[in-house]
């Protein structure tokens, strides 16, 4: 009992702190940003904007199916020519809300958001964080780096590790010239465009032997640049890849 009182009491300052805190800067909605309960949270009008990935889906790619379907059926797309990675999962749709969340984080600044972020993309991705041995960001290169300041899928990264309690290497992967931006080009395009631009950091290299990745990245488009990275992964070493965006582009006519 002295020791629950003396655990209690310990938690106080921090208690404190956050109070003093959320009175001079109330948490904000990670989307309009109307006052909400917690950081890194959304407001309750907010929610309806956002087209979350939930079951039914791809037990593969991780793509939603518009109708239900008999357990573990894998889409048209997986069943036609299998993934090399081994799973991959998404917390929302890639549109609407979906689409404003993530271009607010990644092209606006918003650092702060990665934690709220990461919450939801954990929720996705139970069973991909359970399983994964380490956690890597899809790399941006250091021109990109430096003018953003900052490399989005390595804060998400970092974010999940912190909640998960596995280990994130943000270096792991390097890439090695930059490539155009690859919006507009079409998945032959995108993937020419990312041919060699992705390699294992070989002092790094020695880490990804038998173990299991789990690749982060904010948005899965065609899946062009985690196809880059996954080959530069198993090319290493590593045993198998989930893949976890925190959003994935839907084109209705593949599902």
């Amino acid at each position: 009992m002295k020791n629950l009182a003396l655990g209690r009491l310990s938690a106080i300052p921090a208690q404190l702190a956050r109070w003093s805190l959320d009175m001079l800067l109330p948490p904000r909605c990670m989307l309009c940003g109307e006052t909400v309960a917690e950081p890194g949270r959304l407001c309750a009008g907010c929610w309806p904007m956002l087209d979350f990935i939930a079951e039914p889906l791809c037990p593969c790619c991780g793509t939603p199916f518009t109708l239900p379907v008999p357990a573990g059926m894998l889409c048209g797309a997986c069943l036609a020519k299998p993934p090399r990675y081994r799973r991959a999962r998404a917390a929302l749709v890639y549109g609407g809300g979906g689409r404003d969340l993530v271009l607010r984080f990644k092209r606006a600044d918003r650092t702060d958001l990665a934690r709220g972020l990461a919450d939801l993309m954990a929720r996705a991705g139970v069973a991909l964080l359970q399983d994964a041995d380490l956690i890597v960001p899809v790399p941006l290169h250091r021109g990109r780096l430096w003018r953003r300041r900052y490399n989005q899928s390595a804060l998400l990264a970092q974010a999940l590790a912190r909640r998960s309690g596995k280990p994130a290497i943000p270096d792991l992967l390097q890439r090695l010239r930059p490539t155009p931006s690859l919006g507009g080009l079409g998945r032959q395009e995108r993937r020419r465009a990312l041919a060699g631009a992705i390699r294992v950091n070989p002092v790094r290299r020695e880490l990804l032997r038998g173990k299991s990745v789990l690749l982060i990245d904010d948005v899965f488009t065609t899946g062009a640049t985690s196809g880059a990275c996954l080959r530069a992964l198993q090319q290493a070493g590593a045993t198998a890849v989930d893949i976890l965006t925190l959003a994935r582009v839907v084109r209705p006519e593949l599902v």
